[in-house]
């Protein structure tokens, strides 16, 4: 009923998938490649977590 104060947590993670693409990014650009790469695993994780928000709504 009063969904429409609740914050969407799909929001919250996608900030935060953003920021660790962001992370990566400037880690690659340092030439830290094993940085980059454990980062961009954590972001990866982060978007299953979207993905399995997004499909729980859909269902």
């Amino acid at each position: 009923m009063f969904s429409l104060f609740k914050k969407d947590p799909a929001k919250k993670l996608q900030k935060s998938y953003e920021a660790k693409l962001e992370q990566a990014m400037h880690a690659q650009r340092k030439g830290d490649i094993e940085s980059y790469s454990m980062i961009t695993a954590e972001a990866e994780v982060i978007r299953q977590k979207i993905n399995a928000l997004e499909n729980a709504k859909k269902a």
